[in-house]
C-alpha cells in the first residue's frame, strides 16, 4: 500500500465533495467556433520525503508546434474518437512519454479548465512510481522534468501577472524551476487541484 496513494485519494473525495468558487478558468476568452475535448495526466511520483518527496511530470512542448508551442504541460492532448478522458491521459503519457499506464495508480478526474485557444481539458490524477525510465517522444516533447510537489501545490510560491488579451485583461499565474517556466493553463490546472485537494504538503 501506499500512504501517499491513500491520502490523495481521501484528500480527492473530500474535496469533490464541497463547492469551490472562483476556480481558474480562461472560458471568457474561449474561440467558440474551435473548441476540442481534452484530457491530460497529472502523473504524482510517489517519492520518499528522504529521497525529496513525491512530484509531478511536466514535459516542455517543442518550439513548432501549433498550440501551446515551447510552453511547460502536462503529458496529454486530444480525446479521440471512442475514448473517454482517462483513456485519452494514458494514451498521450504512453505517446509522450512511454510511460505505461499499468504504472498509473488513477485517482480520477478533477475540474475541467477551458483554454482560450479552444480546448476542454479534463485533468486526470494519478500516482506513478519514481524514477521510471521515461522516454520523450521528439515530435511531441523537448524536454521533461519532476517538478517538487509541494513547491507547485502553494500558491504562495506563484506570481501573479497580467496581460492583455483579445480585448481585456487576462491574469496567469507562473513560476520558474530550474530553468522552465510554468505559467497559463498548467499553472492554473495545478492550482485548481491544490484548492480542490486543501494540500498542506
Amino acid at each position: 500500500m501506499s500512504a501517499l496513494f491513500d491520502r490523495m485519494v481521501r484528500l480527492f473525495e473530500d474535496g469533490h465533495q464541497r463547492e469551490i468558487p472562483d476556480l481558474l478558468t480562461d472560458a471568457r476568452f474561449a474561440d467558440a467556433s474551435r473548441t476540442a475535448d481534452a484530457a491530460v495526466l497529472i502523473a504524482v511520483t510517489d517519492r520518499a520525503d528522504d529521497d525529496g518527496g513525491p512530484g509531478v511530470i511536466l514535459t516542455k512542448r517543442p518550439d513548432y508546434l501549433r498550440d501551446h508551442p515551447g510552453q511547460v504541460a502536462f503529458p496529454g492532448g486530444k480525446i479521440d474518437p471512442g475514448e473517454d478522458a482517462v483513456e485519452a491521459a494514458l494514451r498521450e503519457a504512453e505517446e509522450e512519454l512511454a510511460l505505461q499506464r499499468d504504472h498509473v495508480r488513477l485517482i480520477g478526474s478533477t475540474d475541467r479548465y477551458q483554454t482560450g485557444t479552444g480546448f476542454d481539458i479534463t485533468p486526470v490524477l494519478g500516482v506513478i512510481p519514481p524514477d521510471l525510465e521515461l522516454t520523450p517522444n521528439p515530435r511531441e516533447v523537448e524536454a521533461w522534468f519532476e517538478a517538487p510537489l509541494d513547491l507547485v501545490m502553494n500558491r504562495e510560491n506563484w506570481t501573479e501577472n497580467e496581460v492583455f488579451w483579445r480585448g481585456a485583461n487576462r491574469r496567469y499565474l507562473e513560476m520558474d524551476h530550474n530553468g522552465f517556466r510554468i505559467w497559463g493553463v498548467t499553472a492554473a490546472i495545478i492550482v485548481n487541484l491544490s484548492r480542490r485537494l486543501a494540500w498542506r504538503g
